[in-house]
C-alpha cells in the first residue's frame, strides 16, 4: 500500500462540515469536531484501514471511497486524539510512518472576479454547497493528491467569510471552488495556498 495523502483537520469548519453532510454515504460530522482525510493506493485496500481504525477507537466514518487506482476515508470525531488514535492505527497497518505520504502539489490556482451571470448559472447546477452569484469572484483550486482539498477547504473558511461551492476530494485531482467578494477570496486562497505548502511529505512528481 501506499500512503499518497493524510491530513489530520483539527476543527471542522462549519461550511465544509455542511458539505460533507451533503455529500457523505457514512455517519455525517459536526461542526468542529477534528476529522483526517487519507488517500491511499491501491483503492481497494482502503477497507482494511477502516477496519483498523474503527476497532481501535470510536471515530465513525464520513466518506469511504473505493475506485480502482485510489481510495479515500474521511473519519470524525468530537476528540481529536481518537482521530489521532485512527491514524496511528492506519499507519501502523500499513507497515507506514506518516512522513511516507505525498506532499501537496497545486496543479492550478485561478481567481475570476466579476463573473458573468450565465457563468454562475452553470456553477451553481453542478455544486453540492453554498451558491454563487453574478458579480462574485470565483477561485477554482486544483491540488494533487486529491484528498488535500479538504484541507484547503478548511483553511479557507477559517480565514475568510467566504462561501464553499463545491469539493472534490477524491480521484485523480481535488478540487475546490469558492465564492465570494474579491477581498474575501484573495484572503481565502491565500491561507488554503499556505496551508498546502506547510505540509511535510515525500516529494510530489504528480505520479
Amino acid at each position: 500500500m501506499e500512503l499518497r495523502a493524510l491530513t489530520v483537520l483539527d476543527s471542522l469548519q462549519p461550511q465544509l462540515t455542511a458539505f460533507i453532510q451533503t455529500v457523505c454515504a457514512g455517519f455525517m460530522p459536526l461542526e468542529y469536531e477534528a476529522a483526517v482525510f487519507i488517500e491511499i493506493a491501491p483503492g481497494i485496500a482502503i477497507n482494511q484501514l477502516t477496519d483498523a481504525a474503527l476497532k481501535t477507537t470510536r471515530c465513525r466514518p464520513g466518506m469511504q471511497i473505493v475506485e480502482r487506482a485510489f481510495g479515500m476515508l474521511e473519519l470524525h470525531d468530537r476528540d481529536k486524539g481518537q482521530v489521532e488514535a485512527a491514524v496511528d492505527a492506519i499507519v501502523s497497518r500499513m507497515d507506514a510512518r506518516r512522513e511516507d505520504r505525498l506532499k501537496p502539489r497545486i496543479i492550478s490556482s485561478q481567481i475570476i472576479t466579476g463573473i458573468d451571470g450565465h457563468q454562475s448559472q452553470l456553477i451553481n447546477r453542478m455544486r453540492h454547497g453554498d451558491v454563487i452569484l453574478a458579480g462574485q469572484t470565483l477561485y477554482i483550486l486544483e491540488v494533487h493528491p486529491a484528498a488535500y482539498a479538504a484541507l484547503a477547504a478548511n483553511e479557507a473558511e477559517k480565514a475568510s467569510p467566504i462561501k464553499l461551492l463545491e469539493m472534490i476530494s477524491f480521484g485523480a485531482f481535488g478540487r475546490l471552488w469558492l465564492g465570494g467578494g474579491e477581498e474575501e477570496i484573495r484572503e481565502a486562497a491565500k491561507a488554503a495556498e499556505a496551508a498546502l505548502r506547510d505540509v511535510t511529505g515525500r516529494e510530489n512528481s504528480g505520479k
